[in-house]
């Protein structure tokens, strides 16, 4: 299903940042204001978090909302269909 890919997706991407900028799930908590238990279920992919939320990441990491959203790097989602209803 697409949502889960999405969330995992967008899970890897925040791990990738904060390991980029080399600093651990505890520095990234006291940066964001969110516990590191949510840190590290949101890289896991186990929660799908809401778009105020990823905004305050965008902030953390010098980020547009945009680029955060970015996943051109990311497997593609040419296999997933959406369904609506």
């Amino acid at each position: 299903m697409i949502n889960k890919h999405l969330i995992i997706q967008f899970g890897l991407k925040i791990r990738e940042l904060r390991e980029a900028k080399g600093i651990s799930q505890e520095k990234l908590a006291l940066s964001t204001g969110f516990h590191r238990t949510y840190i590290g279920m949101i890289e896991r992919g186990e929660r799908n978090i809401s778009l105020s939320n990823m905004a305050v990441f965008a902030k953390v990491f010098e980020l547009d909302l945009s680029e955060l959203l970015d996943f051109k790097k990311a497997n593609s989602f040419k296999k997933y269909q959406i369904k609506t209803q």
